[in-house]
């Protein structure tokens, strides 16, 4: 045990090792600056760790001590690695994710994205070897975002003793912190962290590029501030306003209804309306890129959450046209859904058709036939699930069209600009709510 004299001079060693650091980073890191203001260093004796919570990085000071004996360069690494969880708001995101998988996800991330800026002062022991380790995972993985590392383990899960050695080379910190407090108790939320996120990747722009390679920083950038977006409100976009054969709530007055029942018998004073005017999903389409780079499971996976958002009841009207196209460079297979039943049969029975190059040009056209032969009334909209490698109509339809990819990819082409883009990811169609 360590007397109070000891605790006070660790206190205030530490304290001093990780002003240090925060100097170092600013001094070289410049477009830091707002982040770095907005993390405070907190001693809590006994932690026997370091754990950040929002705006707060709580720190044990013989956990640092020790460390920074061992190896000069822990302070300012540690320091960068927190920063960088919180610019990247990966404690946001552990409540909907897998917590062991995303917490080395988002570890090797970070210290991927430190390595690459290749600074001195902060430089360990283990970072020759992590470098291997991630360039093998480069080569498999691509751009070392914690969301594509994630996605990664999520398919190919790596066995206990791989988990291990990645935690000793990638984990600095304690994410225990990360789940303990709602939005509202934080001190700095997420929205607050996306506004500080903002003002780093705007001001890395003006940074000197010949000063550090901020490839990876940029790219965590983007992932952390890109839009996310809710499948279900995309989907609202395909609603039209009709009338539905049901009792209207709003309109219908109990009392003189109850009150003509309780004096004449069965004769109600009132008879309730039996419609009301209500947006539901009535026509779209559903189009389904059956390339050979969208096979099988990317395309199932999004046919379910599709199917699962759109199945309960109170979304639809009775009666409904929605078809379910597959194509790669021609139209394979068109589907027409009229009921909840079609849909279930449609996702149990029906097989992928086609694999072969991306052209995504014939399916509007093939929508055009069916809109000239009447097929469609009022046509709302078509979503294309795609991996965007293919060519785009020219010309815009007269329908919403959206274009929804499973994850980013920064090789793809751009949209049209009459189209909207959405970046559907697997864990974000799970959470989807219509």
């Amino acid at each position: 045990m360590y007397n109070k004299n000891q605790k006070e001079k660790a206190g205030e060693l530490a304290g001093r090792i990780l002003q240090l650091a925060r100097d170092s980073i600013l001094v070289h890191l410049r477009f830091l600056d707002v982040a770095l203001s907005r993390l405070k260093p907190e001693k809590r004796e006994g932690l026997g760790c370091v754990a950040m919570d929002s705006g707060t990085l709580f720190y044990d000071p013989f956990y640092i001590l020790l460390n920074y004996r061992d190896d000069p360069g822990f302070g300012a690494r540690l320091y960068l690695h927190v920063l960088f969880h919180c610019i990247f708001y990966h404690s946001f995101q552990c409540e909907k994710l897998e917590p062991g998988l995303w917490d080395m996800a988002a570890d090797i991330a970070v210290e991927n994205t430190i390595l690459e800026l290749n600074l001195s002062f902060a430089k360990v022991k283990t970072d020759e070897e992590a470098m291997s380790v991630l360039e093998d995972m480069r080569q498999e993985i691509g751009s070392l975002t914690a969301e594509r590392i994630y996605h990664h383990f999520r398919n190919h899960p790596p066995t206990a003793s791989k988990q291990q050695k990645l935690r000793l080379l990638f984990e600095r910190d304690s994410h225990e912190l990360w789940k303990q407090k709602p939005q509202q108790e934080l001190e700095i939320t997420e929205e607050m962290w996306k506004k500080i996120s903002e003002r780093v990747k705007a001001d890395l722009k003006s940074f000197s590029k010949d000063k550090t390679n901020s490839e990876s920083l940029e790219k965590n950038l983007a992932e952390a501030t890109r839009e996310r977006y809710d499948y279900g409100k995309i989907l609202q976009r395909f609603t039209v306003m009709g009338e539905d054969v049901t009792v209207n709530e709003d309109e219908f007055d109990y009392i003189y209804y109850t009150y003509g029942l309780s004096h004449y018998g069965n004769m109600p004073l009132v008879e309730p309306l039996e419609y009301r005017d209500v947006k539901k999903v009535r026509e779209f389409v559903i189009a389904l890129d059956t390339s050979a780079s969208c096979r099988g499971a990317l395309v199932r996976a999004f046919l379910r959450q599709t199917y699962s958002i759109l199945k309960a009841s109170e979304h639809f009207f009775q009666k409904v046209n929605v078809h379910i196209i597959q194509c790669d460079s021609q139209v394979r297979s068109d589907v027409k859904i009229t009921c909840d039943e079609d849909f279930e049969k449609f996702i149990k029975e029906e097989k992928l058709h086609g694999f072969g190059s991306t052209d995504f040009r014939p399916v509007f056209s093939y929508v055009e036939k069916l809109r000239e032969k009447g097929e469609f009334e009022n046509l709302k909209g078509l979503i294309y699930f795609t991996d965007g490698y293919g060519v785009y109509p020219e010309r815009m339809p007269g329908y919403d069209v959206i274009f929804a990819f499973l994850n980013e990819d920064d090789k793809k082409m751009s949209v049209p600009p009459w189209a909207i883009q959405v970046v559907l990811e697997e864990d974000t169609l799970e959470a989807a709510k219509f």
